[in-house]
């Protein structure tokens, strides 16, 4: 099957015109239904230079003239419950907007096995010290509000994605189970782990993995809101791209089947560098979508990777951000490319089409993409992670231009929470835009902050 049966369509169709009618439908979906085109500005925004935090006075970020940011959310600052705030700010989306207030769900990245962080409602294992915290900002006066624990006791959440329906998917970005073992330590784990779960708006979450759309190590998502399928990328030097058809649209709890990208004739894509190249596409069945393989090499032992590629799945080379927007799916193969610099992709749900939007000829020009997101007016914003100093965010256009538009600045002396280092070499992630473009959500992952970009978007093209 290569689309979710006419009910489930017309459920989810049901669904999202509720949603329009009622203003409830997931504002990262809002702008980008009308499939935004950017005309008539210039590419980027100028040349970046050191800009004060306005909750700090430090400065952390370099921007463009105009810019301007508050962060909030720091490792170790008191969460509502007065539970420190997690480390190592991940993933992350706008997944809900009330009354010019923002809730926005923030992977933790976290892998050690202690206790979880969050209450035992929203715990899945209470050995694990992964999970999400939520958080509120008001878009109107500019300020950051609350944050509370909304998902705990899991490992590794990466990244993830945001639903038409208010709720966040976070990815788990490994496959360990108790028992397994770790630099000689055995794990004390009291779950299995390489899931997705879905978390709430308001924070009321059921730690339950929707086991049927995979165990593998997990990335990010993006859902079409046309069909209600969701894609999902795996993180490993040999990956698959994958959709998952759920019975009940916009109700993944209820199941629903794991597919695998199969290009046709292109076995292995990791290191196509031809831009604007298009190839046609076919999706397989994974049969077993909850064997996980082996370990994190290559060697897979049956997991959703080798069942794929038994049927000529094709393989990339660790696909990291996914992004809904413009009408495709984005998402991005961190270590693609002739230079292993990165590639950009789109697919084209409706044509059944793959699109290689843009390869890194270098490093210097951008570094190992990972997280990714899609602005209201249409441009792509790119989180690095890789060991260009400083990283970037950098702005790409839909036919493939690119631009710097920030780089971390964080060089730190104890001024916030103790905390010393030069960070400028650490990674960007989760950005995320409120759904008028006005306000560009992201973090830094180490030391762990997050910020709240506004400025002259209608200078350039994102």
């Amino acid at each position: 099957m290569s689309a979710p049966s006419p009910l489930a369509r017309r459920s989810f169709l049901k669904l999202t015109a509720f949603s329009l009618g009622s203003g409830a439908i997931g504002p990262a979906f809002q702008g980008l239904l009308a499939n935004a085109a950017i005309k008539g500005r210039s590419l980027g925004y100028g040349s970046l230079a050191p800009v004060a935090d306005e909750t700090t006075g430090l400065k952390l970020l370099q921007l463009p003239e105009g810019f301007r940011y508050m962060s909030f959310g720091w490792t170790g600052d008191n969460l509502a419950d007065g539970t420190p705030t997690p480390g190592a700010h991940d993933g992350m989306a706008v997944i809900a907007e009330e009354n010019g207030i923002a809730t926005l769900c923030r992977n933790h990245e976290l892998s050690s096995v202690r206790k979880a962080f969050g209450p035992a409602g929203i715990t899945y294992d209470d050995n694990a010290s992964g999970g999400c915290s939520n958080l509120q900002f008001n878009m109107r006066k500019g300020e950051w509000l609350k944050a509370w624990p909304s998902l705990s006791g899991t490992i590794k959440n990466c990244a993830g994605g945001p639903t038409p329906w208010n709720t966040w998917l976070s990815c788990e970005e490994t496959v360990v189970e108790g028992g397994d073992s770790d630099d000689g330590e055995t794990l004390d784990l009291h779950q299995s782990h390489g899931w997705i779960f879905e978390v709430a708006a308001d924070g009321q979450t059921q730690a339950n993995p929707i086991k049927e759309m995979g165990r593998f190590v997990h990335e990010a998502v993006a859902v079409d809101p046309d069909t209600g399928i969701v894609y999902e990328t795996e993180d490993r030097g040999s990956a698959g791209f994958y959709r998952f058809l759920p019975k009940t649209a916009g109700k993944l709890a209820d199941g629903g089947r794991l597919e695998m990208l199969r290009v046709k004739g292109q076995p292995d894509l990791r290191k196509l560098g031809e831009n604007g190249k298009t190839f046609d596409c076919e999706w397989v069945a994974i049969e077993n979508p909850e064997k996980r393989h082996a370990d994190e090499s290559e060697r897979d032992a049956a997991g959703c990777f080798s069942q794929g590629k038994a049927q000529r799945g094709t393989t990339f080379a660790r696909l990291e951000g996914c992004w809904y927007g413009n009408g495709v799916i984005y998402f991005d193969a961190t270590s693609g490319g002739p230079q292993g610099a990165g590639q950009i992709w789109k697919y084209d749900p409706k044509q059944e089409a793959l699109t290689l939007v843009f390869a890194s000829p270098s490093s210097e020009v951008l570094d190992s993409p990972d997280n990714l997101a899609v602005s209201p007016r249409g441009g792509i914003i790119l989180c690095e992670d890789g060991d260009y100093v400083p990283q970037r965010l950098h702005g790409l256009t839909p036919d493939g231009n690119l631009f710097s538009f920030a780089a971390n600045n964080i060089v730190l002396k104890g001024e916030h929470n103790g905390i010393t280092g030069d960070f400028r070499g650490q990674e960007w992630a989760g950005a995320t835009f409120s759904s008028d473009g006005k306000w560009l959500f992201v973090n830094i992952q180490t030391p762990g902050i997050t910020f709240a970009i506004t400025g002259p978007w209608e200078d350039g093209q994102l």
